[in-house]
């Protein structure tokens, strides 16, 4: 309502209506129906049913005056003939069905015979902003969430109260597209920039949009009708759900709203302003997480700039690790002692923030299990070297790219660490990024480029943005198997297709240099991959076909320690013309053969195991592989 308008209680108006329907004149005085009448564009007529409306619904005694109106005691509710008869200014101009009163469901008109002797009543909604106690209708209310402001706000989601701020005041028509990660924030930050204004946020997810037109324009005209009695500012959190809908929910609500999205969207006509989500540095995030953690922080030893330096930090994220500390953290007490062998506080807060920054990777990239060490793959020492390279930049990221001011001179540009690991398949590209990903405390999660490239234009690039986005919020390891799906050799540009190849591939490089964490391509064919991409990578490692010491060194190491072995030749299975991978095969089926047997694992279950692997690639042991075995 106009914070001008100075009104006067309801009930002072309901003697001038009671009047009306006497067949008296008057004026009644001002209420917070013509402010509401104003904000709707009703005239006179219109204002004065809502006044006949609420005194019907409000006054005790209005229902037996009606009915005598009526001629008929049942009738106490008034019509829309009896307002026609009996209120100033009336037209039936006001009562067409894309006339105010009913365009935005103002009344609600309940049958009869005719629109003449239908009874009609005011919407729940409009009753309450009668009576100053503005509110959803029910029907709304049992779907949206009015979202309280924070306390407080982490420097990003501030910056980005600001920017909703200003847009909010200086262009209040304007939709606002809240692009980037971090629904929640943009939801914190969107009702922090509503505090001064004292107008309240509602927020619902795009998935409880209706797909059927007639039901979306109801559910439009409910909102716009209630947005306008409360003042209030519609959030709609757009990451999941059909796009179709909203897009013709905005052209039908015709107010401003927030949508938050990871990527820009296109809402049909509805004129739109857009803001990114700012990222905080690691430097910024290290008194958000010191406030949040509180006396833990002072028993962390480090760790909190390390997690600054991998983990963007949200107040949820910071709470839930000081949670997870309260609980499970060793000699909580002062008095107390660390039990021998109890985890480490630095542990238990690192593996918290990696699980709770998990969740919107699970739904986009499978996350590889494992426990794989240093001692696992069997490398040459210049790749193992290699390796530890890799992890040494990912690990010191923070300190060189902010501390040290790296990112300012790159310009912010090729921050990300990219890796190519290339050779067959088994050679232990897997298993390598596994120990990277143990190395660092970090999760690994496997995508399949093929699977993400897509026929339709722009497709490609918006799966891709989805992955590297979510990635972000937990520092993952992204493991981008088959990579000659985009990477391979170009060929002239002939057709759209082929130009738009080289767009996805344009967009895949550029996200790899912008990643701030490790990015690991993988190819069985490093022929395949085209130069020009391969400088663009930061480290290149060729997994080669283990020769005879390698492949013994792998026997040697396959077997974990409690299984049971008798007799192993290692130099004798090291004949076996296998990978890795297949070793690792081999060596699980002979260890069931031997359990199911009750015996310890020997040469003939290796040798029948390792006779079914070679079928199935369509291969057979030759002469050379079986010299002096017992066959």
């Amino acid at each position: 309502m106009s914070a001008g308008t100075r009104s006067r209680p309801l009930a002072e108006a309901f003697a001038t209506v009671a009047g009306w329907l006497d067949g008296q004149k008057g004026t009644p005085p001002a209420t917070r129906a013509d402010a509401i009448a104003d904000r709707f564009g009703l005239d006179p007529f219109g204002r004065n049913l809502l006044l006949l409306g609420a005194w019907a619904a409000l006054d005790p005694a209005a229902g037996e005056r009606i009915a005598a109106l009526h001629a008929d005691p049942r009738r106490t509710v008034p019509s829309l003939g009896l307002a026609l008869v009996a209120l100033p200014g009336a037209n039936w101009r006001a009562l067409a069905a894309d006339a105010p009163l009913r365009a935005f469901g103002l009344i609600r008109i309940d049958g009869g015979d005719g629109l003449g002797s239908a009874p009609f009543a005011l919407a729940e909604a409009l009753l309450l902003a009668l009576l100053d106690a503005p509110s959803l209708t029910e029907e709304l209310a049992l779907q949206a969430r009015r979202v309280d402001p924070p306390a407080d706000l982490s420097p990003s989601r501030a910056r980005l109260s600001e920017a909703i701020r200003l847009r909010v005041l200086g262009e209040p028509g304007m939709t606002l597209q809240l692009c980037g990660p971090d629904p929640l924030g943009k939801e914190q930050a969107a009702a922090a920039a509503l505090i001064a204004s004292k107008r309240p946020l509602y927020a619902i997810g795009a998935a409880m949009l209706p797909a059927a037109p007639l039901d979306l324009a109801r559910l439009a005209q409910l909102w716009r009708r209630d947005l306008m009695l409360t003042d209030g500012l519609l959030f709609v959190d757009a990451a999941r759900g059909d796009p179709g809908p909203l897009a013709q929910f905005a052209e039908l609500l015709r107010l401003p709203m927030i949508v938050a999205t990871p990527d820009p969207l296109l809402l049909g006509q509805a004129p739109t302003v857009r803001l990114d989500m700012p990222r905080m540095t690691a430097k910024e995030q290290i008194p958000v997480w010191r406030d949040r953690l509180g006396p833990w922080s002072k028993r962390l030893n480090g760790t909190i700039e390390r997690l600054a330096g991998h983990f963007p930090v949200s107040p949820e994220l910071a709470d839930s690790v000081a949670a997870e500390l309260a609980v499970l953290a060793p000699g909580r007490g002062r008095a107390s002692k660390p039990k021998k062998g109890a985890p480490k506080l630095e542990d238990i807060a690192w593996d918290a923030a990696r699980r709770f920054a998990r969740p919107r990777m699970e739904d986009l990239a499978r996350r590889i299990e494992g426990e794989a060490q240093w001692d696992d793959l069997v490398l040459p020492p210049n790749q193992k070297d290699v390796l530890k390279a890799i992890v040494a930049q990912v690990r010191n990221r923070a300190t060189v790219y902010e501390s040290w001011g790296f990112a300012r001179r790159s310009g912010g540009r090729g921050l990300g660490v990219s890796v190519l690991f290339s050779g067959p398949s088994g050679a232990g590209k897997t298993l390598a990024g596994e120990i990277l990903g143990a190395e660092l405390g970090l999760d690994v999660y496997r995508i399949d480029l093929a699977s993400m490239v897509s026929k339709w234009i722009g497709e490609t690039e918006k799966n891709l943005r989805r992955v590297f986005d979510a990635a972000e919020d937990g520092s993952a390891i992204l493991q981008f198997d088959e990579a000659d799906a985009l990477f391979g050799k170009r060929s002239e540009v002939s057709d759209s297709r082929d130009r738009h190849a080289n767009i996805e591939v344009s967009y895949l490089l550029q996200r790899l240099e912008e990643y701030r964490g490790l990015s690991i391509l993988t190819t069985n064919f490093r022929s395949n991959i085209d130069t020009a991409f391969l400088r663009r990578l930061r480290f290149i490692i060729d997994f080669d076909f283990p020769g005879m010491g390698e492949r013994a060194e792998i026997w040697q190491r396959i077997f974990p320690k409690d299984t049971p072995k008798a007799g192993l030749d290692f130099a004798r299975l090291a004949q076996l013309n296998l990978a890795g991978g297949s070793i690792r095969n081999v060596a699980m089926a002979a260890a069931f053969v031997a359990a199911d047997r009750g015996e310890d694992v020997c040469m003939g279950h290796i040798l029948a195991a390792a006779r079914l692997e070679y079928e199935k690639s369509g291969r057979s042991l030759t002469s050379a592989e079986l010299r002096g075995w017992a066959t």
